[in-house]
């Protein structure tokens, strides 16, 4: 089909149409942009634990007062919830994956290095790599002598005395492969503090941080063996099977209160619900994304099927003149789908460089990826089958004109 007497009917209505292909820049910035924002969050979402998500409740105390033996008081509670029938682990931790609260440390490969190595997730507590199921990719797990109490090691950094370091520690491959690219971490040495170096004695292969905003550090984490006393907020962690997760924790929770009637339990919860909450704003956004997305397509459509209504209603007379001419409803129905698709496209022209502007400013105000090139087409062809699909209405009353509207008086 000849586009000159398309172009030449277009720059006619030059307003309309500057203001129909900006409405469908904008619509190509932000459903390329939103889309990615979607994509973003949903791996975001599915970022691994390296937990036994389906296995594990959280119990976690808030004692009024602060007991004297709280070792040995913490150790009471971990015999008390191994009787529990149904448990297969108990471990005590300062955080879970995704638990919100964060306890990080400064990661240095030479004491008296300016500046640090890296931020990791430091995971104190007892029987952690059974408890939370966590796979040993190399070395080996903590033994019962690895164990000290936090306090013989905070008055050891306290008086310089050194005498509980080096730590064994396990860490995540990710951390591993960070800080030893293609080398064998075991047995490597790093810092947390000038006077607090850790030695290496097994690998993870995933475990994540309990605030894990950045999907490159996310897993960038550590355990050492540090026992935890009851103190406010310690998390007592079970390991069940999925089915008998309720069970267990109504009777766990029961078995403390009995053991200690006046402490008080401020979370009970399966692990599910754990992850549920922390990710609950990227569920909301996604969501909210892709409402905003679905909005800008329908009012982009409305405005495509408006317009051509409109040029429709307005040349009656000439398509009835080129039907008596010769031209067949097809011939109709093209012209109309042409003259869209020439629209759309100059639209789509402007929305790319829009679109790609827009994720810089995104870069830049809130430190997103760049936009993978790939959304630029995916965005076109999502345009162009809706400017088709919205076009074709008024398009085949257009070409349901007879020849004879030719004929009438204006």
């Amino acid at each position: 089909m000849d586009i000159l007497p398309i172009l030449a009917t277009l720059r006619r209505h030059k307003v309309i149409l500057w203001l129909l292909m900006l409405e469908i820049a904008l619509s190509c910035a932000i459903v390329c942009n939103g889309v990615f924002l979607i994509v973003q969050r949903v791996q975001h979402m599915g970022m691994p634990s390296g937990v036994a998500e389906h296995e594990l409740v959280q119990i976690q105390q808030a004692p009024i007062a602060v007991p004297s033996d709280r070792y040995a008081r913490a150790q009471e509670d971990l015999a008390t919830l191994r009787q529990v029938p149904g448990v297969q682990a108990v471990g005590m931790t300062n955080q879970v994956p995704f638990g919100g609260f964060s306890s990080n440390g400064n990661v240095m490969l030479s004491p008296t290095q300016p500046h640090r190595t890296l931020s990791a997730a430091e995971y104190f507590g007892e029987n952690l790599i059974q408890t939370f199921g966590l796979r040993l990719l190399s070395g080996r797990t903590f033994e019962p002598d690895d164990y000290v109490n936090a306090d013989t090691v905070i008055k050891s950094l306290a008086d310089g005395s050194g005498k509980d370091f080096p730590m064994p520690t396990i860490i995540s491959s990710a951390l591993a492969e960070r800080l030893w690219p293609g080398q064998s971490p075991l047995g490597k040495m790093f810092w947390l503090a000038p006077k607090a170096n850790f030695r290496v004695v097994g690998v993870v292969a995933t475990l994540a941080r309990a605030n894990a905003y950045k999907t490159t550090t996310a897993q960038y984490s550590l355990i050492a063996p540090l026992r935890m006393g009851a103190d406010k907020d310690q998390n007592y962690l079970i390991r069940t099977q999925p089915r008998d997760r309720q069970r267990v924790m109504v009777a766990a929770v029961a078995a403390l209160k009995r053991a200690d009637p006046t402490r008080v339990i401020t979370h009970a919860r399966t692990y599910d619900e754990i992850r549920n909450d922390y990710f609950k704003d990227d569920h909301a956004m996604a969501g909210m994304l892709v409402s905003v997305i679905l909005a800008v397509l329908l009012v982009t459509g409305l405005g495509i099927v408006g317009l051509a209504s409109f040029w429709v209603a307005q040349r009656r007379k000439q398509i009835g003149i080129r039907r008596a001419l010769g031209a067949t409803r097809a011939d109709i129905l093209r012209y109309f789908q042409t003259e869209n698709f020439l629209i759309v496209t100059l639209g789509i022209m402007a929305g790319m460089a829009l679109a790609y502007g827009l994720s810089l400013w995104l870069m830049l105000h809130y430190e997103l990826p760049r936009l993978p090139l790939f959304y630029l087409p995916a965005g076109a062809l999502a345009l162009w089958a809706i400017g088709q699909m919205a076009v074709l209405g008024p398009a085949l009353r257009a070409a349901a004109v007879p020849p004879v509207v030719a004929t009438r008086s204006v």
